[in-house]
């Protein structure tokens, strides 16, 4: 039998601060004003920056095509100037659909040549993971106040902000990474719940099955979803199959966890048997449907690149239908131009110095003449620089080895998430060291970031009695708070082309190498 002496009942029945509607209105509040801060001046610069000249042009061929297609020698003027002429030839990309498809949504509404409809998309995504992070952090800390600081801390930052202003595929990649991960934490307090109500009386329909593995927790239509959103990831970027495989170990732990608080003789084969077959089944198969699913436009139209090859190239695969090998080929070739890409930079950085933002990339910088775009002084520079908030960044890697410590020594399930969400974000990038690669690959991470700050921060803000001892260190938590929105003020020139001094410009260079 199971006894229930060691599950915390009240800790996993409580959900206050979930219920309260001061919980829901602070995330959609923060999200409405950061959607609004990132809708200013949206549409500046009005021309292709940074990598944009990649997505937004495929963007505008799935719209209109469904599948990438080839462009002409130096295509950019024509296409800002709202003639695009796409060649008639497939595309050769090496990305996934989805986040071009997700882009192409704003050229529908706004139109083709509208700069503000190329980014569109990314802005109210941007909005959207801050909602995201302000319901996760109030799960996860069982406060509204620690839900307000998650999200002004991502509201605020550089990276974050600047993505959410750009029409790169990254952002969306971080959105459906943070989904995934917040829908596999609900997914865990609802196994809670239910395990508490199995073995302990609370549920109309007590399980008999209650045998030295414990019981079967039932559907766990969470985990469906969390696989959706992981297998939606991996449609943006391949690289979201980290977080499907760091998130699969991770919820491995969870189901052992919980039933070895439930007191269940056996927890690790409790879960082998009861929670492992159907957690692979509804995370695996369906997040490799859903990515299935985002070749959608490749599968069903005949003008994709490699389309054709399995009609072309005959052998033991010829019973397949012949998208399946020809889009197995595709993958290959993409494949090895990712391992091979190893070409100069001078923007290519290194993942150890992501975590202190050492070498940030600079997106777009012009510097206009005087009495042009704005300048009104003798030397002036106008950047998009993808940095950043020093406050977050600065406390970081020490939040982080904190955080650490409190899963290997307290055993925290919240900090073990964390760490897991780091780990899927952050720790792949150490096997690529001799490609290039930069670190505005750190938006996917900025969400974990954030929480392991907002963790620390909850470890000074404290609770119980108002001693002088946690009056002095609240005050602290609000010094910080408000640092951050003032160095979010202070570089919002870096951030958005706004047209400045040189001067000006060289003093937000914190560190010569961000320049």
């Amino acid at each position: 039998m199971v006894s229930s002496k060691r599950i915390p009942t009240k800790h996993v029945l409580s959900h206050d601060a979930l219920r309260n509607p001061i919980g829901w209105a602070t995330a959609t509040g923060l999200a409405v004003i950061a959607a609004i801060l990132r809708m200013i001046g949206l549409g500046h610069p009005k021309e292709l920056i940074f990598d944009e000249t990649y997505y937004v042009k495929d963007a505008y061929s799935l719209w209109k095509y469904g599948t990438e297609r080839a462009w002409p020698e130096e295509p950019n003027p024509n296409f800002v100037s709202g003639n695009p002429m796409p060649l008639d030839d497939p595309g050769y990309v090496v990305h996934p659909p989805l986040g071009k498809w997700m882009l192409s949504v704003g050229q529908m509404i706004f139109g083709q040549d509208s700069s503000f409809g190329w980014r569109f998309s990314a802005a109210i995504v941007g909005a959207l993971t801050v909602f995201i992070i302000v319901r996760l952090a109030i799960r996860l800390f069982g406060s509204i106040w620690m839900g307000f600081i998650a999200g002004l801390l991502l509201m605020t930052d550089g990276e974050h902000f600047v993505h959410s202003r750009t029409a790169l595929l990254d952002l969306f990649l971080m959105f459906f990474v943070l989904l995934g991960f917040w829908l596999l934490v609900i997914d865990r307090d609802y196994a809670r719940t239910r395990m508490v109500e199995l073995t302990t009386g609370n549920s109309q329909k007590k399980s008999a099955d209650l045998s030295s593995f414990g019981p079967h927790l039932g559907w766990r239509p969470w985990r469906l979803a969390a696989g959706v959103a992981l297998g939606c990831a991996m449609g943006v970027k391949w690289s979201g199959l980290y977080a499907l495989a760091v998130f699969g170990i991770m919820i491995v732990v969870w189901d052992v966890r919980n039933r070895y608080l439930a007191r269940v003789k056996y927890p690790l084969r409790g879960m082998l048997v009861r929670d492992s077959v159907p957690a692979f089944m509804s995370l695996v198969p369906v997040a490799f449907v859903a990515y299935v699913l985002c070749w959608s436009g490749w599968i069903f139209t005949d003008k994709g690149y490699d389309r054709h090859w399995a009609q072309e190239h005959q052998g033991w695969w010829s019973w397949l239908p012949d998208w399946i090998p020809s889009l197995a080929h595709y993958h290959h070739s993409a494949y090895k131009f990712h391992v091979g890409l190893s070409s100069e930079h001078p923007y290519a950085s290194n993942p150890w110095g992501w975590i202190v933002q050492w070498r940030p990339t600079s997106f777009y910088y012009r510097s206009p003449e005087p009495g042009q775009n704005g300048c009104d002084w003798d030397k002036c520079s106008a950047a998009i620089t993808s940095v950043g908030n020093p406050a977050l960044w600065g406390v970081a890697a020490i939040a982080l080895v904190i955080v650490l410590l409190a899963w290997l020594v307290r055993q925290d399930w919240r900090a073990g998430g964390i760490i897991a969400g780091m780990v899927a974000t952050w720790a792949p990038w150490f096997t690529y060291q001799d490609r290039t690669i930069f670190t505005f690959y750190t938006i996917v991470m900025v969400p974990f970031v954030v929480l392991a700050v907002t963790y620390c921060v909850g470890l000074v803000w404290g609770r119980g009695r108002l001693t002088v001892s946690l009056r002095v260190r609240r005050i602290l938590v609000g010094v910080f708070l408000a640092v951050a929105v003032l160095l979010f003020a202070y570089f919002w020139p870096l951030y958005t082309g706004t047209t400045v001094p040189y001067e000006s410009w060289r003093q937000h260079m914190f560190n010569p190498s961000w320049i």
